[in-house]
């Protein structure tokens, strides 16, 4: 199974320090639900693992949440593509939660439904818990600009992680390295 997990906001959809709180406050990033779209048509699952702490924080409620989900899988679908599954954790952050990145928990619950390993499987976010998240959870983590992928960059020591501007970059990356001839 070919499988790409993706964080929500900051990735798919612009972020803001106000929290997404609404259908009307959910603006995909440009070229993102296409990403999506082709990830999808290249063979790959797509799945989301995102933290919602606005619940927790009292900001919306679940069917608010519900609601941009809703919308988020008509866009992506409205471009050819497909959201798998989607996982949250609306915990507050002073609540001490396995599943709230950077605890692996989202991660790991979606691999113990799917029945697989996460090991080499790519978690794409723009956030220091995200990179540490895919790497609890064994997943191969990758850095988007967007969101606040620039200001998580310039906070990083140089590693393993890879960095692409957005996406759609990472997107045409990943099809296209699947697309190389293999040899032993």
């Amino acid at each position: 199974m070919k499988l790409v997990i993706l964080d929500r906001d900051g990735v798919i959809n612009e972020d803001s320090d106000e929290y997404i709180k609404s259908v009307a406050e959910w603006v995909p990033i440009p070229g993102s639900l296409e990403a999506i779209a082709l990830l999808c048509q290249a063979g790959y699952q797509v799945y989301i693992a995102s933290n919602q702490s606005g619940i927790g924080r009292g900001l919306f409620d679940f069917d608010a949440l519900f609601s941009i989900h809703e919308r988020l899988q008509r866009a992506v679908a409205e471009v050819g593509g497909r959201i798998s599954g989607i996982e949250y954790a609306p915990d507050h952050p002073d609540e001490v939660s396995e599943m709230r990145k950077p605890a692996p928990g989202m991660l790991k619950d979606l691999a113990r439904r799917l029945g697989i390993s996460l090991e080499g499987v790519p978690f794409v976010g723009d956030s220091e818990s995200d990179i540490e998240a895919a790497r609890a959870a064994g997943a191969r983590p990758i850095l988007v600009l967007t969101g606040k992928g620039e200001r998580t960059k310039s906070k990083r020591k140089p590693d393993d992680v890879p960095i692409y501007k957005d996406l759609a970059e990472f997107a045409r990356t990943i099809i296209g390295q699947d697309q190389r001839p293999h040899t032993a």
